[in-house]
């Protein structure tokens, strides 16, 4: 499994002045060096910051090894990285270290070792790893099975925009399960989940409408256009 099915965000916030630009240094040449798939040179720049203990660059690092960008692949070496920016706190870095345990790269398979570090994740709000941490909490995988905290962490990664999120959230609505079933909420999540996933999430959405009164499906249809105008990007 390579790390094209995990997802992944790796992002670098400089400060910068309207009139003065934002100085530059190895670790952000590093960052325009991979963007520019020039991988080896992201690694030279990376490499002596990481074994300096700069949690970007380690997590940098990570991800060369872990893709074999500019580096021979080596999951462990991808692991080792990631665990020590992951012990400084890097939220990008916990999850993917968490996401290495559930698939035994690099490390030896422990669902309580993916719990752990996704749940570090999740704390500092990253939508991935709540999403991941309600679907742990639903299967009972590292942790006992708990409904109610699957449907928090899903509601929490949903109100994010996740779609995954979303569509178990409408689901476990529409089943009733861990939740009284509610076919508005189900619709409401559902539909969102559609507008970025795949038929099938559009097909479990309909069925849910099949069984919806029209004061209910009016309902729905209203609740979803207040969240999209709730979480629209500032202009």
């Amino acid at each position: 499994m390579s790390r094209s099915f995990r997802t992944f965000c790796f992002a670098f916030i400089l400060l910068a002045s309207l009139t003065t630009p934002a100085a530059s240094g190895p670790l952000e040449d590093g960052q325009s060096a991979y963007d520019g798939e020039d991988y080896a040179n992201a690694f030279q720049l990376w490499q002596p910051l990481a074994e300096q203990g700069d949690a970007e660059a380690q997590y940098g690092l990570g991800m060369l090894y872990d893709d074999g960008f500019g580096v021979p692949q080596d999951f462990a070496e991808a692991a080792a990285w990631y665990r020590k920016a992951a012990d400084q706190g890097h939220a990008e870095a916990q999850y993917d270290l968490g996401m290495m345990y559930a698939g035994g790269q690099g490390v030896p398979q422990d669902w309580e070792q993916t719990f752990t570090w996704i749940r570090k994740s999740a704390d500092q709000g990253r939508a991935e790893a709540e999403y991941s941490l309600g679907a742990l909490y639903e299967s009972g995988h590292g942790v006992p099975q708990d409904m109610s905290e699957a449907l928090k962490w899903y509601g929490r990664a949903a109100d994010q925009g996740d779609a995954g999120a979303q569509y178990r959230l409408g689901m476990l609505y529409a089943e009733g399960r861990g939740v009284p079933r509610d076919r508005v909420q189900a619709y409401l999540w559902l539909d969102l989940a559609a507008a970025r996933s795949n038929a099938s999430v559009t097909s479990e959405r309909d069925k849910v409408a099949m069984h919806m009164t029209s004061a209910q499906l009016a309902e729905a249809r209203k609740l979803v256009q207040e969240w999209k105008a709730r979480t629209k990007p500032a202009e």
